[in-house]
């Protein structure tokens, strides 16, 4: 698996490569800084996920992760900024969101999991990317067994034409199921569809 290191700093960048370096079948493609866009980045480099170290302003990034074309594990430097990053990233994305004071032993899973194409959330994350007030005790409406099989994609981070195809359905199809899953789970976006429904025992990040 090929990683592109993203960070500001030159120690950060080098010390991310070290830990990198440590894990199996993981190749660092190249130690970039962040500009505004990564797209020139991306195609030089050719990387199968990005890890990008957001530093302890992430708002100051969210243009280049607006640009991101590959699986992204993203260091956070605290709970306040989860949302906002989380959706800044295009849709249909696989994405892991990790604090940077974590453990560092998460990284590799994180990694194995974006090259699964799925989604995986620090479980301190998952807490900040619920709605306000949200509680996972409150009781909501089933899901048919289709939605829980879009939820599912959903959390796999295919779009809605990926989820249509796979399940041989239309795209209109898929977002009406979309609309259901988000009304029943009382979540006002896929992330927090996908969050919600990890909790609840519905889905597997």
């Amino acid at each position: 698996m090929r990683v592109l290191v993203i960070a500001e700093g030159v120690l950060a960048r080098a010390g991310l490569a070290a830990l990198l370096a440590d894990v199996a079948e993981v190749d660092v493609a190249g130690q970039i800084a962040p500009a505004g866009g990564l797209s020139d980045d991306l195609e030089t480099h050719h990387p199968d996920a990005v890890v990008f170290d957001l530093g302890y302003d992430p708002a100051r990034w969210t243009v280049a992760l607006s640009t991101l074309t590959t699986p992204a594990l993203l260091l956070l430097p605290d709970t306040a900024s989860a949302y906002s990053v989380a959706a800044a990233v295009p849709n249909g994305l696989p994405l892991a969101l990790l604090l940077r004071e974590g453990d560092p032993r998460r990284l590799a899973y994180a990694l194995s999991a974006l090259d699964a194409g799925l989604t995986t959330l620090d479980p301190i994350l998952a807490d900040a990317l619920l709605p306000s007030g949200a509680n996972d005790d409150t009781p909501v409406e089933k899901l048919t067994p289709r939605e829980a099989e879009v939820l599912q994609l959903m959390a796999a981070g295919l779009t809605n034409k990926a989820i249509g195809l796979r399940l041989e359905i239309s795209a209109n199809t898929v977002k009406y199921h979309v609309n259901t899953i988000l009304s029943k789970l009382g979540a006002q976006s896929r992330t927090e569809a996908v969050v919600r429904g990890s909790r609840l025992g519905l889905v597997m990040l």
